[in-house]
């Protein structure tokens, strides 16, 4: 890539969404998601046939916008083929636990795509995947050769799920939503205990001063497995810089 004449980042990833070429949008998700598993497959799917039906392109400056209903593995499917991530503000994350996304134009032109609710490819078709996946990784029981054989497995499925045609697997519908506004640059504070710069809005006041929130000592909240969640200090350990709470 000759990065001196600004060419596309996403260059390979538009060609493979424009030829249909899912097989290599899966390999370069295995990048970011780690491995090859169903749901990542299933949200590269969907994601190359929202790009393709709204006639899309993303250069990370919220041109376009994805709102995923869920963090399991088909959000990661999701940004890497749609280029809307956290990071360039054009992710928006919505606590449904729905396995689903809308992508959108900035005019508000967008596609719904939702696994169907009585989709059942891999409880059917894929009983031995599904017993051991339930072993291996819902009940955190299996050996390193059940943990391989699951790997192995997941890999072969997830390549296989492509194949299988969309109507199989979605719902899709065209709407129009209201966008979201363009992301606002906001100025930093320094925190006068830790010492270390925080946004604005999301700075505390301590004793007349600015403070961050973990040396504020109030509750916060936090995107992990089990969704969007507020954690109280007194609940849980965190450190920022050199300042800690206990438990």
């Amino acid at each position: 890539m000759d990065t001196k004449n600004g060419e596309n980042p996403r260059k390979d990833i538009e060609e493979a969404i424009t030829s249909g070429d899912l097989r290599r949008l899966l390999m370069m998700c295995g990048m970011l998601h780690g491995h090859f598993c169903p749901y990542s497959a299933i949200g590269v799917k969907a994601a190359a046939r929202a790009v393709r039906g709204l006639g899309v392109e993303s250069t990370g400056m919220e041109e376009t916008i994805a709102i995923v209903e869920t963090n399991n593995c088909f959000s990661d499917g999701v940004q890497l083929v749609t280029g809307c991530s956290f990071g360039n503000n054009a992710l928006i994350y919505r606590d449904y636990g729905k396995t689903a996304f809308t992508l959108a134009k900035r005019t508000g032109e967008a596609i719904r795509i939702a696994v169907k609710a009585d989709s059942k490819f891999l409880e059917e078709r894929e009983p031995e995947a599904m017993a051991l996946f339930q072993k291996v990784v819902k009940e955190r029981a299996g050996n390193k050769e059940e943990e391989q054989r699951l790997k192995e497995m997941w890999c072969e499925l997830s390549f296989k799920l492509l194949e299988v045609p969309d109507e199989e697997l979605f719902d899709i519908r065209q709407m129009r939503i209201d966008v979201p506004a363009y992301a606002r640059i906001f100025e930093n504070l320094k925190c006068s205990i830790c010492g270390e710069n925080v946004m604005g809005p999301r700075a505390r006041s301590k004793n007349g001063k600015h403070v961050c929130i973990p040396c504020s000592g109030e509750e916060f909240y936090q995107l992990s497995g089990d969704g969007i969640s507020v954690i109280c200090p007194v609940d849980k350990e965190y450190i920022s810089g050199g300042y800690s709470v206990p438990i």
